[in-house]
């Protein structure tokens, strides 16, 4: 083979030898990222194509400082951690204070244990105001009274609490960013009608929307909010 012939081949060689090294380093950086945050590759990609922050700024706080805002998210947070996986099946719990097993629950219950953490069982707070004002609150499951076993662990019934008791925040999320705050509640309904919510992270992409922890099939924190239509978002108390 001619020289003339020989060198476009020698560069072609080198160049694909690069590509090859190069994209091993990279994936191997990714899986570097990967493990330090305990998240699929396919979950790190496009964390670092948006911008998103695994910055919390909560966690920097001191223990005796944290507020009820700060206690919640970091409640929804140990979801994540734990891996909590979906199931929103009927069980019989204690009450106050009763749940279902740790290691699942709907997303509901991110919400429920996220309060709890900060001190606030919703569970007595909503079958309370069901026993008081039963009629009030959503007939969709033809109960002659309220149930301290379930619902709290149904949206619409959170959602009708929330109005009565928390404070009602703009459903839209550009122009609002600074209307959406850590430790606040967001309902959606999904485009086949189910209803599902979540807690608003302290971690955001680089436009400044934040991630959101809920739990759709296993607890995540990542960037979701403008997924599915915003039907509900509140704060409190």
């Amino acid at each position: 083979m001619k020289n003339g012939k020989l060198k476009p081949v020698i560069i072609l060689v080198a160049i694909t030898i690069i590509i090859v090294l190069l994209g091993g380093k990279i994936y191997g950086d990714l899986r570097q990222i990967s493990y330090h945050y305990s998240l699929p590759v396919p979950e790190v990609i496009p964390r670092i194509v948006l911008g998103i922050s695994e910055y919390s700024p909560v966690e920097e706080i001191p223990e005796e400082d944290l507020t009820t805002p700060d206690l919640i998210l970091l409640g929804a947070r140990r979801e994540v951690h734990n891996a909590t996986r979906y199931d929103a099946s009927y069980v019989a719990m204690s009450y106050p204070g009763g749940d279902v097993s740790p290691d699942y629950g709907a997303c509901t219950d991110v919400v429920v244990r996220a309060f709890r953490n900060a001190g606030i069982d919703l569970q007595q707070l909503i079958h309370k105001d069901m026993q008081d004002n039963f009629n009030i609150y959503p007939q969709n499951w033809a109960l002659n009274g309220p149930d301290s076993n379930i619902d709290h662990r149904r949206v619409p019934n959170q959602v009708r609490f929330f109005e009565r008791y928390g404070t009602a925040l703009p459903l839209e999320v550009e122009d609002n960013l600074d209307q959406w705050q850590w430790g606040d509640v967001v309902y959606w309904r999904f485009a086949d009608g189910r209803d599902h919510c979540g807690i608003i992270s302290d971690r955001t992409r680089r436009d400044g929307v934040p991630l959101v922890i809920h739990n759709a099939g296993i607890t995540k924190e990542e960037d979701c909010l403008l997924r599915w239509e915003i039907t509900g978002h509140f704060r409190y108390p």
